[in-house]
């Protein structure tokens, strides 16, 4: 202990904090420094890579805590070598990783770079999926439109008073806003984007439910003109109107092939063909009357919901702690959050991340097969290495729509229903060869799914991504910020700090 302390006898040569060390310094840091104060009265700033070096390891242990790794920087061996033992306090970390939250893409992107030089990311199979993760916001917190009328109502109220008394002398310039009035400043900005999401929200809604009902009302038209309409009837004001024209029309039909019949026999000729069956036996006019049962059932219902929503809790809500975040439903009930949605390759690294307010993952898979193609694309202009190609995307029965099986891309496996069934079907029906000529996306994706190599590769989706996700959720369980743009900045620092775990263990 006389001697000169030298920090690199404290741990062995193969621990983590020398592994993220090295790679962070070799990463490109110009954009952090931008962030870096120069100058000035007060002690020298940090230094920004041993500040990313710090929030990389730390979030590699599941540590977000801004004040966990101030603490750590005093007691863990690990972080007192990697901060030099010059500890930073909380604030500094947590400001740190506000202003320098645009530059976390970036550098997940070097990192994925070089990950492939070393031979890893290996895009023949790349699996999407998507996970819900909780943002910094309790699901208590949200509010209907009619509360949230009222606060704003309220605050343009109180301001209307202090303008008032300003303008009659009774408050001078210089003196203090209590200190509750500031505090409440946050709330009451967060309660006005939580009002503006949702009257935006009303509005996106409005637009959709008139279109929607324009498209009805013209299938209810052509069904009162008798002309003959495809497709299920739409649920809304004009599903009844509908149903009755289209059983009038099927029985209409049925008594005129029964009138046709008689016409002939009283001519006396005799009929060919097996006599038709009588209107209310045929299956045309049984389905269509209970397509008019089911009307009537969804009319009477939806009388009785609006009886009983003054009653409910408001349908549409939003949060005013964490106004961008949305409720989500989960396996084990509703959290208040996002959708996490990432891309794995083969070897369990993470190509593409992204975080989204919908639940539905259907609208998200062409934007992460685009990601992913585009990281592809960047390695293999590095690499030249045929590992950095997609071969084929997986993804499960939640990303299932006619777009995103026709959608121009990657080749895709996606499946159409529980992976059991999936698998059962492809043994009791095993089929070779292309998919039929003529046959739609779904049928042909179907038929893949049969053949003895499409589901084999489609086996690989769940060993894929799954394990990535649930290490993933190690590292980030909950957002530590509030807001979109901030989540997808932590989203995409812990997944940085995932590929750098996984270059450790392939590299040991």
């Amino acid at each position: 202990m006389l001697l000169p302390v030298d920090m690199r006898d404290w741990l062995p040569e193969d621990h983590l904090v020398w592994f993220v060390i090295d790679t962070v310094t070799a990463l490109d840091t110009a954009g952090l420094e931008r962030h870096r104060r120069l100058g000035g009265a007060g002690t020298a700033g940090y230094d920004p890579v041993m500040l990313l070096g710090l929030l990389v390891y730390a979030y590699c242990g599941g540590v977000r805590s801004s004040r966990r790794i101030e603490q750590l920087c005093h007691t863990d061996v690990a972080f007192r070598v990697l901060c030099a033992q010059q500890v930073p306090d909380h604030a500094t970390i947590a400001r740190f990783r506000t202003q320098c939250q645009d530059d976390f893409a970036g550098l997940f992107a070097q990192v994925l770079l070089v990950a492939a030089k070393v031979g890893l990311a290996r895009f023949a199979t790349i699996a999407i999926d998507g996970t819900k993760i909780p943002a910094n916001a309790s699901i208590d917190a949200n509010r209907g439109a009619e509360w949230l009328a009222a606060q704003v109502q309220e605050m343009i109220t109180e301001a209307a008073q202090l303008d008032q008394a300003e303008a009659a002398g009774q408050v001078r310039a210089d003196d203090r806003v209590p200190a509750e009035l500031v505090d409440r400043s946050v709330r009451a900005e967060r309660i006005r984007q939580a009002a503006a999401q949702l009257a935006e929200r009303d509005r996106r809604e409005r637009d959709a439910t008139g279109q929607q009902l324009a498209s009805a009302k013209a299938r209810r038209e052509r069904a009162e003109a008798g002309q003959s309409v495809v497709g299920r009837i739409p649920a809304g004001p004009h599903r009844l109107a509908e149903a009755r024209a289209h059983l009038a029309r099927e029985i209409a039909r049925q008594q005129a092939t029964l009138a046709r019949r008689a016409a002939i026999i009283a001519s006396g000729k005799k009929p060919m063909g097996a006599p038709p069956l009588p209107v209310e036996r045929h299956s045309h006019v049984i389905r269509a009357r209970r397509a008019v049962e089911a009307a009537i059932a969804a009319e009477q219902a939806s009388q009785t919901d609006a009886a009983k929503a003054g009653r409910q809790l408001p349908d549409r809500v939003a949060n005013i702690t964490d106004p961008q975040s949305r409720i989500m439903p989960t396996r084990r009930g509703f959290l208040q959050g996002y959708n996490v949605q990432v891309a794995v390759t083969a070897d369990q690294i993470i190509a593409a991340v992204d975080v989204v307010q919908t639940s539905s993952d259907i609208g998200c898979l062409i934007p992460m097969m685009r990601r992913a193609a585009d990281a592809a694309i960047r390695l293999h202009e590095v690499t030249g290495s045929d590992l950095h190609k997609i071969g084929v995307v997986l993804a499960d029965a939640g990303y299932a729509s006619n777009h995103n099986l026709a959608a121009p891309g990657p080749d895709r496996l996606i499946a159409l229903g529980k992976s059991r069934d999936q698998q059962a079907d492809a043994r009791k029906r095993s089929v070779t060869g292309p998919p039929p000529a003529g046959a739609t996306p779904r049928q042909a994706m179907a038929h893949r799914l049969r053949t003895t190599d499409g589901i084999a590769t489609y086996k690989r989706r769940g060993a894929t991504v799954e394990p990535g996700i649930g290490n993933l959720k190690k590292i980030i369980d909950r957002f530590s910020r509030r807001g979109l743009s901030p989540a997808i900045s932590e989203a995409h620092l812990a997944a940085t700090a995932f590929n750098i775990l996984k270059l450790h263990r392939a590299t040991a």
